[in-house]
C-alpha cells in the first residue's frame, strides 16, 4: 500500500461489504505504525461517534470501526492532495487545510465524514475525524488511463533523469530501491482485491521509490540552473502519474468491494 489513508480506505471496505473482518482492518494498520489512536475535531462529531474531543487522550480505531458501521458508512476513497491540486477535498475547511498538510485523507461514503492520519509521537498514527458536510463529488479515475499514464511519464522521466546523471555516484542505488519497494509491497491487501490495481500499486510504488531516491540526491548532477530546472520538470509529471494512478487503483479495489456486496 502508498500510504496509511489507502490501506484504511480499502480494508474498512472491504470489511463494512463483509470480505474482512474488523481483527483485518487493525491488523493492516499495524504496517504503519505499532499504535493507532482517534480523535474528533470536534464535539458534536465526539458524541455522534463516542470517541474522544481532539486535546484528549486518544480512542481506539475498533470503536472507530463500531461507530462507522452505526452511522451507516459504506466505503472510503483515498485523497492524496498537494498544493495545485486538492480534488477530492471540497472547498476551505479546517479538513481541507489539514489534509493538505498531511498530503492524504479518507472521505467516507454515507456519512459526511473525513479522516486524517498524522504521526503525533514514535510508533503512533493519530487519526482525526471532521464532519464535512456535504461530501465532494468524487472524479471518475479510469485505472487503465492511469496506468498508462504512469508507463508514459517513466519513459520519459527516465531518459531525463539518466541524462542528468541523478544518482549516478551513489552506491547501492538498486539495493536501496528494491528495498523501498519491498517494504510497501509488504503492506497486506483484503482478500479479492483486484489483480490490476494490484499491479497499478506495485509500479507505482517502484516509482515512488526512484523519485524518493531523486530527492534526496538533490541536485545530484545538475548543478547547472537550467540543469536543475530539467530535473524538477522531469520528477513533477511522474510524482502526478504516481499519485493518480494510486487514487485510480484504490478507487477500483473499493468498487469491487462495494459491487461484491451487492450481489450478496
Amino acid at each position: 500500500m502508498s500510504t496509511p489513508s489507502a490501506t484504511f480506505a480499502v480494508w474498512v471496505s472491504a470489511w463494512l461489504n463483509g470480505s474482512a473482518a474488523p481483527d483485518d482492518v487493525l491488523d493492516a494498520l499495524l504496517h504503519w505504525a505499532e499504535l493507532h489512536d482517534v480523535v474528533a475535531v470536534d464535539e458534536p462529531t465526539a458524541t455522534a461517534l463516542d470517541v474522544p474531543l481532539r486535546g484528549e487522550a486518544g480512542g481506539q480505531v475498533a470503536g472507530l470501526l463500531a461507530a462507522l458501521r452505526r452511522a451507516e458508512v459504506t466505503g472510503g476513497r483515498l485523497v492524496l492532495p498537494v498544493a495545485g491540486d486538492v480534488r477530492g477535498l471540497g472547498g476551505r475547511s479546517e479538513f481541507a487545510g489539514t489534509a493538505l498538510h498531511a498530503g492524504e485523507a479518507v472521505v467516507l461514503h454515507g456519512a459526511a465524514l473525513g479522516l486524517v492520519p498524522e504521526p503525533v509521537a514514535d510508533g503512533v498514527l493519530r487519526w482525526t475525524v471532521f464532519d464535512i458536510g456535504d461530501a465532494p463529488a468524487a472524479e471518475h479515475l479510469p485505472l487503465g488511463e492511469a496506468e498508462h499514464e504512469l508507463t508514459g511519464a517513466m519513459r520519459v522521466a527516465a531518459g531525463v533523469l539518466t541524462e542528468l546523471g541523478v544518482a549516478k555516484h551513489r552506491a547501492g542505488v538498486r539495493e536501496e530501491i528494491t528495498a523501498r519497494v519491498a517494504h510497501r509491497a509488504n503492506a497486506p491487501w483484503p482478500e479479492g482485491t483486484p489483480p490490476r490495481a494490484l499491479r497499478v500499486l506495485q509500479r507505482a510504488n517502484e516509482v515512488s521509490a526512484i523519485l524518493e531516491l531523486a530527492a534526496e540526491d538533490a541536485p545530484g548532477s545538475a548543478v547547472s540552473s537550467s540543469s536543475a530546472r530539467r530535473r524538477a520538470d522531469a520528477l513533477r509529471p511522474l510524482n502526478d502519474a504516481v499519485r493518480i494512478a494510486r487514487l485510480a487503483a484504490v478507487e477500483e479495489a473499493v468498487r469491487v468491494f462495494s459491487d461484491h456486496a451487492d450481489k450478496h
